[in-house]
């Protein structure tokens, strides 16, 4: 049997701190009502991801809709809620998305983080990030980093801004950090152990 990791998906019950994976990625936080209320938003590449997070919401208690951008992109967002402010503070540098001092993902974040937009390639896997804002991807590398999963940044250049993560023993890392592929997921998507 396999032992459970203490930082793994499902070491602990699902927590509203766990939605930090949405920002990591291209999620956005905003803060209403002088910080009395806050909402999350993403806009993802796929109906699968957006039935899965709406669904990961649900399992934290907080409800969220699916819809679409105006761009016609596959849209999760929460109603404006008291119990994400604490969130969203923490994110939030004024209204510039920024990653909390110290933040290390664990791996309830890390697999929301791969719901909204991971993806396999060959020989590693890329954690994308938000291309409009820059100044969290150096960040974000050292938060992968503190949880022993250095990656590289890359698609800058192409704005598809990512962090890849190579070699056998961080692909087995991730693979272990998120757990196993949840319901309603593609499963060619998702990390698993070499």
């Amino acid at each position: 049997m396999d032992q459970l990791s203490f930082f793994s998906a499902e070491a602990r019950q699902p927590a509203i701190g766990d939605l930090a994976g949405v920002l990591c990625g291209p999620g956005q936080a905003v803060a209403f009502g002088r910080g009395t209320a806050a909402r999350l938003s993403v806009v993802l590449d796929a109906e699968w991801r957006a039935r899965s997070l709406a669904g990961a919401c649900a399992e934290r208690g907080v409800q969220a809709q699916v819809g679409r951008s105006d761009e016609g992109w596959p849209l999760v967002r929460t109603a404006f809620r008291a119990d994400l402010t604490g969130l969203a503070g923490a994110w939030l540098r004024g209204a510039i998305k920024s990653v909390p001092r110290g933040f290390t993902p664990d791996g309830a974040a890390l697999r929301i983080w791969v719901l909204a937009a991971g993806r396999p390639e060959p020989g590693g896997y890329r954690l994308e990030l938000d291309p409009h804002a820059p100044g969290t991807h150096g960040e974000l590398a050292g938060a992968l980093a503190r949880c022993g999963l250095a990656a590289k940044p890359v698609g800058a250049r192409s704005g598809q801004p990512a962090l890849r993560l190579t070699g056998k023993r961080r692909l087995a890392r991730l693979a272990e950090l998120v757990g196993p592929v949840p319901d309603g997921a593609i499963e060619r998507t998702w990390p698993l152990a070499c």
